[in-house]
């Protein structure tokens, strides 16, 4: 065993020196070609003595034997790597060639006898263990026959006789593959990249006659990748390896005209890979920039074993819809390793861990970068490409249909909403290679998503390809108009989506003569939804409709004169409103919108296509800009340099990315957010004057609390800050779930200390928890029975708090008149008896309410409610005063 050790050091000296007589001079090339040849030549002489011993084999015969098949392959290595050497012409090597080829694969060194004398040597072999010496051995034979599969494709020689030998080159082929799979049943995982690098070779050759051993050869080796998943130094080479010889380009290709079980089990493995991605981050960056480059940039050998590997992309297309798509939700724990990998990957060789550690592009950025630089190298006048493209359009929009009806209403940063985003940042980058007719077809789909229930992200995208596709073909506008003739159910949310593209008819009428039908077209529809009953839509159409006008006036369109004193007075009262709450506000924070006041359609997207290439591609206004600007998270946002960095997908010279204009760059995420809102969300005929649009106020930003709902109540409410009251409800005597629903919900949001009931249980309860709304998970509970109440009130006096009874007696104060102490506890009474006799001169004053009408008694919530207010607007105006 010390023999080995010394060995490797010796075989780690080889190729250093080749390197350094290499680098010196080329007259060094002799010596190391006579080395070579007679290091081959003593190697084969002990191999074959080896062979020959038929006793037991005793310890050093066994390790000399280990030692030489290292040699053996480290001198293939060799070969391998310095080809400028041209060591593969020696004599010695096509011995070396018929040496291995004839040798018995997978051949497993017997244990060696202990009998002799008990050395130092045997001990130490068997304090090592043996079955590591003979996985090294075996693993040594299949690097030597990687070299010479490498080397020497066809295995079949004429010039031999044995048997062997006289098999053809596809029998040959089988029975190597057949070992290569008992290999990995032997093999432990971190050993079985040589094994995976010769079934690279092998499998294409099989696939088409012998395709059930190439599926178990898939399975076989997707099993051993799976269990290496959480292995970081040796997993990523094996994976690469995999991912190499399952997706070669003639393997895909034969199973696709097949589309027989390879077919299917190749279709299966993709979907693994992708589902492993999103809990491992780079894998599915190593199969696709493997794919893109071999498709559209295929090596010499792929040209020459397909005619067009391009093919492969069509029939595998899922791989690149995926990508186009791709990117998980990252719980925040994950997302923080996420960020800690990406900072390592970016500090380069400065840190240790990125010279052990090969870099792959982890970044789940990558794939979608990796994605997008494939479909920009695509030539729209080839004809492959053409329908792939459409390909990948039709299947993207079908993708974003699917997601709108799994789920109508979805979270802003949600999966849903980041999948629709990408589809349609995708869909703007194919835009200008698709043709006229194509086009035509496509359209009405477009203006179909149109009208699902977006985000604002997903909007902005939308109305941006159907402006630029208005603006290519204008033809197309009678299909736009046609979409505003639906019912009011069907528009109620999208209506706003189509009157921002209205917003922009001056891009859309550049290219048409035509202008004044059009115009006149679109004065009658917007007109008709500045009086719709929403806020948002009659905001949507007013922007529209100053846009048009312009329009008209600078045209002078004299068919329009009689519409102009009206449509002239409506928009000056607009814009001289005063005194009408914040409708002014909100008037001129739709127009300081980007999209509205900032953003142009066609020169911020700038996509020039020549006859060969598409030269520059925005990027960074589809891909960065506008995401931030729509205040999607910023783990959206993809900048320009990690266009540049990726680097697998090789873009031409004459290639450049667009940076978006200054204007828009520097621009700040608006006050406004685009909404539509439904017709449910009505505003009375009878108003006078514009109200503010309804916000709720919520006390988390983009995320719901999850993990914080099994803290205990009073954690709960320091933890989100709330308001340092000193109020105390106490509803001990109440027992209808109802009100004490409805009461937890006052509490909760004027800012109660605490809330005591009679029992806990009532939480449980489904009428409670309705009214409560959630409130008993932010409130302190306190649970006081009827009997305690007494103790618990003499309890709170000492504490300092003023027992107020919500009741009318003899000697109760006006609500109106009374001056509530900060340390206040509210006693609330039955909702038939109210308070009882013995608990009245425990209090320090009761209140009640005054009233008007003939009935006498208020609903406890609502009486509770209303003293909770009081008290809590005297407290706020006494903070005021302080400050």
């Amino acid at each position: 065993v010390g023999d080995l050790d010394r060995c490797d050091l010796y075989l780690a000296l080889i190729p250093e020196i080749v390197n350094l007589c290499l680098q010196v001079s080329r007259k060094k090339v002799p010596s190391i070609k006579n080395f070579i040849l007679l290091f081959i030549s003593f190697l084969f002489q002990y191999m074959r003595l080896s062979y020959k011993i038929i006793t037991e084999p005793k310890l050093k015969e066994q390790i000399k034997k280990v030692a030489s098949m290292a040699s053996l392959t480290a001198v293939c290595e060799i070969m391998d790597r310095k080809l400028e050497a041209h060591l593969e012409s020696l004599p010695s090597v096509d011995a070396l060639k018929r040496f291995i080829s004839v040798s018995q694969h997978n051949e497993v060194l017997k244990k060696p006898s202990y009998i002799e004398e008990k050395s130092s040597l045997s001990e130490e072999a068997t304090s090592q263990g043996w079955g590591k010496i003979v996985a090294r051995y075996v693993r040594d034979q299949w690097i030597c026959l990687r070299f010479i599969l490498n080397s020497f494709p066809t295995l079949a020689q004429e010039h031999e006789e044995t048997s062997e030998m006289s098999l053809s080159t596809v029998e040959r082929s089988r029975k190597i593959l057949e070992s290569a799979l008992e290999a990995l049943t032997i093999l432990p995982s971190d050993q079985v990249l040589p094994v995976f690098d010769c079934m690279k070779i092998l499998v294409p050759k099989l696939l088409d006659s012998a395709e059930s051993l190439c599926i178990e050869a898939f399975d076989l080796a997707w099993k051993i990748i799976s269990s290496l998943s959480n292995t970081q130094l040796i997993f990523w080479s094996n994976l690469k390896a995999f991912v190499q010889f399952v997706f070669d380009a003639e393997v895909l290709a034969v199973a696709a005209s097949a589309k027989g079980q390879a077919y299917a089990k190749i279709k299966e493995i993709i979907c693994k890979l992708i589902d492993m991605s999103t809990t491992k981050t780079g894998v599915f960056n190593v199969v696709l920039s493997h794919c893109c480059r071999s498709w559209i940039l295929p090596s010499l050998n792929e040209r020459c074993a397909l005619t067009n590997a391009f093919l492969n992309a069509g029939n595998y297309c899922e791989l690149i819809t995926e990508a186009c798509v791709f990117g998980t939700v990252f719980r925040r724990d994950q997302r923080l390793t996420q960020d800690v990998n990406a900072f390592i990957e970016n500090l380069g060789e400065k840190c240790a861990a990125n010279v052990v550690t090969e870099s792959t592009n982890r970044d789940d950025h990558y794939v979608r970068v990796c994605a997008i630089k494939f479909l920009c190298l695509l030539d729209g006048s080839n004809t492959l490409h053409k329908t792939f493209m459409e390909d990948i359009f039709i299947k993207l929009l079908d993708k974003d249909e699917l997601v709108s009806r799994s789920r109508t209403r979805y979270y802003a940063n949600s999966l849903q909403h980041r999948i629709k985003n990408r589809v349609w940042q995708t869909l703007l980058v194919l835009l200008p290679k698709l043709d006229q007719n194509f086009l035509c077809g496509i359209l009405d789909k477009v203006f179909q998503a149109g009208f699902s229930n977006n985000q604002a992200s997903v909007k902005y995208f939308i109305e941006w390809i159907v402006i630029l596709s208005l603006h290519k073909y204008p033809q197309f506008l009678n299909k736009f108009w046609d979409c505003f003739c639906y019912d009011e159910e069907k528009l109620k949310t999208s209506i706003c989506t189509f009157l921002s593209v209205l917003s922009h008819f001056d891009i859309v009428l550049q290219n048409t003569s035509e202008k004044k039908p059009a115009l006149k077209k679109a004065l009658i529809v917007v007109l008709q939804w500045c009086f719709n009953h929403n806020f948002s839509v009659r905001l949507y159409a007013l922007v529209a409709l100053k846009k048009i006008w312009g329009m008209c006036k600078m045209l002078h369109v004299e068919e329009f004169e009689a519409l102009t004193p009206v449509i002239e007075s409506s928009l000056q009262q607009v814009e001289n409103m005063h005194g009408t709450g914040n409708a002014r506000r909100n008037w001129q924070r739709i127009q300081d919108h980007f999209f509205f006041a900032t953003f142009h359609p066609v020169e911020d997207y700038s996509l020039e296509a020549s006859l060969r290439l598409l030269l520059i591609i925005e990027a960074f206004t589809i891909f960065y800009t506008l995401p931030r600007l729509s205040e999607l998270a910023e783990d959206e946002w993809i900048s320009v340099a990690k266009f540049d960095r990726f680097t697998d997908v090789h873009l031409p010279p004459t290639f450049q990315w667009y940076h978006s204009r200054t204007e828009l760059h520097d621009l700040k995420p608006s006050d406004w957010s685009q909404q539509d809102m439904g017709s449910n969300s009505v505003e009375t005929d009878s108003q006078t004057e514009w109200t503010d649009v309804q916000k709720k106020i919520i006390p988390w930003k983009n995320s719901t609390p999850s993990s914080d709902l099994e803290m205990v109540f009073q954690d709960r409410a320091a933890k989100l800050g709330k308001s340092n009251s000193r109020l105390i409800v106490v509803a001990s005597l109440i027992d209808k779930p109802t009100n004490l629903g409805g009461l937890c919900r006052t509490s909760e949001i004027f800012g109660a200390s605490a809330l005591v009931v009679g029992s806990l249980h009532y939480i449980q309860d489904k009428q409670f928890q309705h009214l409560s709304v959630s409130a008993e998970q932010w409130l302190p509970l306190v649970e006081v029975k009827p009997s305690q109440l007494v103790d618990y009130l003499q309890q709170k006096k000492t504490e300092g708090y003023t027992i107020i009874g919500v009741e009318q007696t003899a000697k109760s104060f006006d609500l109106t008149e009374y001056c509530f102490p900060e340390k206040s506890l509210l006693l609330l009474g039955n909702e038939h008896e109210g308070i009882p006799a013995n608990l009245i001169h425990h209090l320090d004053v009761c209140v009640e309410i005054p009233q008007q009408g003939i009935i006498r008694s208020l609903n406890v919530h609502v009486s509770g409610a209303l003293l909770i207010w009081e008290y809590t607007r005297q407290q706020v105006i006494k903070q005021k005063q302080q400050k």
